[in-house]
């Protein structure tokens, strides 16, 4: 079966040495989603990058659970592991701290942050 190996082993890996590494030591591909985190430490974006997974964390956290509540509440904040969520409507703000405990638990387990604690706040228009 010609072309289906060669020095590098199975098909695909032509070209490879060892550890990944192209013949000309250059390394393999990685998913950009790996290294954003390195590259956010680096550039002292952490704390945005936490921010942006938190606010695409809520919006499918409430989707699921509040679906009433879409679109009229968002994260604002978060910092020392405190959320801060912004509301249109005062109803919206009562049902958000009413399950308050139930959302954070939600929330710290699909975000690498500790977040302890929802603060609830209505926008002023």
């Amino acid at each position: 079966m010609s072309g289906s190996r060669d020095e590098g082993g199975e098909r695909g890996e032509r070209g490879r040495g060892p550890q990944g590494r192209g013949r000309s030591g250059q390394r393999g591909m990685e998913r950009l989603g790996d290294l954003l985190p390195d590259a956010a430490r680096s550039l002292g974006l952490e704390d945005e990058m936490e921010l942006a997974a938190a606010m695409t964390a809520w919006q499918k956290i409430v989707a699921e659970r509040i679906p009433a509540a879409v679109g009229a509440c968002r994260i604002v904040a978060l910092s020392q592991g405190v959320v801060t969520i912004e509301v249109d409507e005062p109803i919206v703000a009562q049902e958000l701290r009413l399950r308050g405990p139930e959302l954070v638990t939600a929330l710290r387990s699909a975000v690498r942050s500790s977040v302890r604690q929802l603060q609830v706040t209505a926008r002023h228009v």
